[in-house]
């Protein structure tokens, strides 16, 4: 897999978070875990990161705060939000800040689709790491 490729999932539940790092990764992508928004952060995956896949409710830094770090820090990075299915608010203010999407914990198949046509859109428009054109 090359680093354009790399699927980043921030989740603080330890065994949602590896569910869906082994879907992901049983489709053919590079698959890094982080605990915490703080972590990725930290990491030195950020510009390695085609995708994110991240809970909304994230201990310590939310995933919708982990959303506006990256935007302040010119950081694109396309982000595909994990919520509960009743969350509105939450999904609300991840679309009007760039979200790529906002899926169910279930929708195993959904996050593959979005995930593929990010992946397939950088590709062909030949862009890796932080030149990516999200919002």
């Amino acid at each position: 897999m090359s680093k354009a490729s790399l699927v980043s999932i921030i989740d603080g539940n330890h065994s949602v978070s590896w569910a869906v790092a082994e879907v992901v990764g049983s489709a053919g992508f590079s698959v890094l875990v982080f605990p915490s928004a703080e972590e990725f952060i930290q990491s030195d995956q950020m510009p390695n990161t085609a995708c994110l896949v991240v809970d909304v409710q994230l201990p310590g830094m939310s995933g919708l705060q982990l959303q506006s770090h990256l935007a302040a820090a010119s950081r694109h990075i396309p982000i595909i939000f994990i919520a509960v299915p009743r969350d509105e608010k939450a999904r609300a203010m991840a679309f009007e800040a760039g979200a790529v999407n906002v899926l169910d914990p279930s929708g195993d198949k959904a996050l593959l689709k979005e995930i593929r046509l990010i992946l397939k859109s950088q590709d062909a428009e030949g862009r890796t790491g932080a030149d990516r054109p999200w919002p």
